[in-house]
């Protein structure tokens, strides 16, 4: 019972941070269950769910500060919706899901840490093309399947650095990816388990999905009002080079 609690803060606190950036903190929440001991089937099915709990909030907190721009965003989500699933039915290896998302995360990080032009205007962003749009989308949405998370994490470094929009419309977008990617991988994991046999599994990890509702809708209204282009940029290089060298090291030592 104890374990659980810390587990909670520790989740409490992932869904806080993860949701002042725009993200659901799915790669946290997976670190966070393998070093818990979680049995391996249930890890990506538990962090997609909270993804969902955490980006929900965080897109309606988004969608009434007007930084959700649906005619932007459907090009990069039509084709990820079924890769996502489709990338969530394949089973692989606890090893192999740990290395590549560990080694996706660090570069996703280190891409942040470059300095930014700040104060990206209307007039600076930058359109994709619809079809770039598309492939990049259907490609982040396949791997964010197989890992078991959102995918927000590996567009939004793609995104800054072809300068599609303001750090808060990004973070925006991202939510609503990883919100509609998250629901897509979830069907496709459930396929490989089992409903029955998941909602077993799940019923001792319950106090995980309130923390984490909780400290969604916190991050998310500290995201959609408070904090600075700087400042969103930096703490979400700060989180993703922290859960990369976490999986990292502990699959290599």
């Amino acid at each position: 019972m104890t374990a659980i609690i810390w587990l909670a803060a520790l989740f409490f606190l992932t869904a806080l941070l993860y949701a002042s950036v725009g993200f659901g903190g799915g790669s946290t929440y997976t670190a966070l269950l393998i070093l818990s001991g979680a049995a391996y089937p249930s890890i990506p099915i538990i962090s997609l769910i909270c993804n969902i709990i955490v980006v929900t909030g965080g897109v309606w907190q988004f969608a009434k500060a007007g930084y959700i721009n649906i005619s932007r965003v459907w090009p990069l989500i039509v084709i990820s919706v079924p890769a996502a699933w489709l990338g969530g039915s394949i089973a692989i290896p606890e090893d192999v899901l740990v290395t590549l998302l560990g080694f996706a995360l660090l570069v996703a990080g280190l891409h942040l840490l470059r300095d930014w032009k700040p104060g990206i205007t209307h007039d600076d962003e930058r359109y994709t093309p619809a079809p770039m749009a598309l492939l990049m989308g259907g490609a982040i949405g396949f791997l964010s399947g197989i890992v078991g998370i959102g995918g927000g994490i590996f567009l939004a470094p793609i995104l800054y650095f072809t300068r599609w929009g303001s750090a808060k419309l990004i973070a925006a977008t991202c939510s609503l990816f990883i919100l509609v990617n998250s629901v897509a991988g979830l069907a496709g994991q459930l396929m490989k388990t089992g409903p029955g046999s998941a909602a077993e599994n799940l019923q001792q990890y319950l106090p995980l999905f309130i923390a984490v509702l909780i400290g969604g809708q916190i991050g998310a209204r500290l995201g959609s009002v408070s904090f600075s282009q700087k400042f969103i940029k930096r703490a979400t290089a700060a989180l993703i080079l922290f859960v990369a060298i976490r999986l990292l090291l502990r699959n290599w030592m």
